[in-house]
């Protein structure tokens, strides 16, 4: 069992940066895979960004490539996304989520912090 917790959220003007954290306790952070995602209203998750969980090797969606970055402190058992030349588009609740290395889905999920842009 992982427990996440998101922090960082805020209201940014368009252009600006933030930078998200996801800190977990309980297994050791080694033992998995953790990605962003992020949900607007009445819409599913999409996905931002993953990293795995054994070589760091990261995964982006298109539509942040260039301008968010994820990384992961296994020291601190924490991931982070860094999210430069924010657009209004950007505009969700992020959630960060973790899974087993042997498994297929994410299964772990924290409780989301909100991201607004405003243009």
């Amino acid at each position: 069992q992982v427990q996440l917790v998101e922090s960082g959220g805020g209201l940014v003007q368009a252009g600006n940066s933030l930078k998200l954290s996801c800190a977990a306790t309980g297994r050791p952070f080694s033992l998995y895979a953790v990605a962003w995602f992020r949900q607007t209203p009445g819409k599913e998750h999409d996905f931002v960004a993953a990293i795995r969980g054994t070589d760091d090797i990261a995964y982006y969606a298109d539509s942040v490539k260039g301008r968010f970055t994820i990384s992961r402190d296994s020291a601190k058992m924490t991931v982070y996304l860094q999210m430069n030349s924010l657009k209004p588009e950007d505009t969700a609740t992020y959630y960060c989520a973790a899974r087993e290395l042997e498994r297929n889905q994410y299964t772990y999920w924290g409780q989301g912090t909100q991201v607004t842009v405003s243009s």
